[in-house]
């Protein structure tokens, strides 16, 4: 392997980049006519426009993307996270075409990516999964005698969603119909893919997701877990690692639990296996990521693995550079994800030039960004900008540096509006510093505010109405 093209944009594409660099490979990348200007196509040595700014297409044209590598002369290419990282076609259009795919192999993606598919691999792995349907419902009437037979509330899913999209909780009966309505609507219009199944749906519960990496060789490692509870909408705001206050033992049980898993599936470079913890410290698979995840760096700085330089070294048909024992996480970690969006306003998203952007920096802060003076944030993708790292002895240490570190970051622009001031409030939230927050803390926040912004409307007296 000699070039790599990357496949993505934004931070992600600067990370694989650098990674690629360091491993002495050439970096080849495509672009969008809206990232003319971007970091990562000024730093490549070789770039290729690929269309205008709709992703379809752009980024989410994966012939447009072979035929960009084959005129570059790549031996390999990069999908990052989003966009096509996780399309078995793609995956398998990349092979066919002489490319190598820095991911698993399509068969994987596809068996994974089917979430029911993935409960009944994982339940013959031995992995512990929620009680659900087993399989997709094909009409409302099944997704009514599912649900009596699990009992509510339960969640329903889309069989090939991911990302924290496409699943709807329910309650009661009167909202089941309705909702697996909606969900089959935007399974279709996200995945182009309505099928849906049902799970029973934890009320109460914590998100911990465990990183693997498995190399062709069937040797497997896990990295630990990150905790990644904070979520708004089931998009995860703040992540960290170790999972604060684990019942002991039950990190390592989850660790194998994703080895199996990825064993079971063959699968083949870096991934995540992403479960639920209930109250009384049981474990549940609910899916798996076949791709970098947008947290890894809290891994990274907690164990000094660079899995991107991994995920080459995979790729490549090179075995894992450590093995289980040779791992000694060391400290605590946390993420801030950093979204061009308006907490006052419902997290609209808020595009704008960056007039203003002075990330921070000290002992021990790292940040991932595509962000620039002058730069853009464009309306026409996610809205992340920026991922905050911080790292300390323990988890009190990385979160007062994480409380520095947002505080110094400066970022301005004619309508810029971003989550760093709501993330801080977050980080002082005495539920998450004590660590006995669940999935529910962000609604939980969100709803205090709500509460006392009308209580100050209606006080005696006051003429806000």
């Amino acid at each position: 392997m000699k070039t790599v093209l990357i496949a993505n944009r934004g931070e992600i594409a600067l990370r694989i980049l650098r990674a690629c660099r360091d491993a002495g490979l050439g970096v080849a990348v495509v672009y969008s006519t809206e990232d003319v200007h971007s970091r990562v196509v000024a730093l490549a040595d070789k770039a290729v426009c690929i269309g205008p700014a709709q992703a379809r297409r752009s980024y989410l044209n994966g012939a447009a993307i072979i035929e960009a590598a084959c005129r570059v002369g790549a031996d390999a290419v990069h999908p990052g996270y989003g966009f096509l990282s996780e399309d078995p076609d793609f995956a398998e259009a990349c092979e066919r075409s002489g490319l190598k795919f820095i991911g698993p192999p399509a068969e994987v993606v596809t068996q994974l990516g089917d979430k029911a598919a993935a409960r009944a691999l994982m339940m013959q792995a031995g992995v512990p999964t929620l009680p659900g349907s087993g399989q997709a419902v094909e009409d409302a009437k099944e997704a009514m005698r599912a649900a009596a037979a699990l009992g509510y509330p339960v969640i329903v899913k889309a069989v090939a969603g991911g990302g924290g999209k496409g699943m709807q909780a329910v309650y009661d009966p009167q909202s089941l119909p309705r909702a697996y309505a909606e969900t089959r609507a935007a399974a279709q219009r996200l995945f182009g893919d309505g099928r849906v199944y049902l799970e029973r749906f934890l009320t109460v519960a914590r998100h911990v997701e465990v990183q693997i990496l498995r190399d062709e060789h069937g040797q497997a490692i896990h990295l630990g877990e990150r905790d990644c509870s904070v979520q708004r909408r089931h998009q995860k705001l703040i992540e960290e690692t170790p999972a604060p206050r684990l019942p002991d033992g039950l990190s390592e049980k989850m660790g194998e639990a994703a080895v199996r898993g990825a064993d079971a599936a063959g699968y083949v470079g870096a991934g995540t296996f992403e479960f639920l913890v209930d109250k009384t410290g049981e474990f549940y698979f609910i899916e798996a990521n076949c791709r970098i995840q947008v947290e890894h760096p809290v891994t990274e700085l907690v164990t000094g693995v660079d899995l991107v330089a991994e995920q080459l070294r995979i790729a490549a048909g090179q075995p894992l550079s450590l093995r289980q024992a040779e791992l000694s996480p060391r400290g605590a970690a946390v993420e801030c994800r950093i979204n061009a969006e308006d907490p006052d306003r419902d997290f609209v998203p808020a595009p704008g030039t960056l007039e203003l952007f002075e990330p921070p920096a000290g002992p021990w802060v790292r940040v991932d960004t595509y962000g620039y003076p002058g730069g853009k944030i464009s309306s026409a993708y996610d809205s992340l900008l920026a991922k905050v790292i911080t790292w300390g002895r323990d988890r009190d240490e990385a979160l007062a540096r994480m409380q520095r570190a947002l505080g110094e970051f400066k970022i301005g622009g004619r309508g810029i509006r971003t989550t760093r001031d709501f993330l801080a409030e977050i980080i002082a939230c005495p539920e998450f510093r004590a660590a006995t927050h669940a999935t529910s803390l962000v609604d939980n926040v969100l709803s205090a505010r709500s509460s006392a912004r009308l209580a100050t409307a209606i006080r005696p007296g006051s003429t806000r109405l």
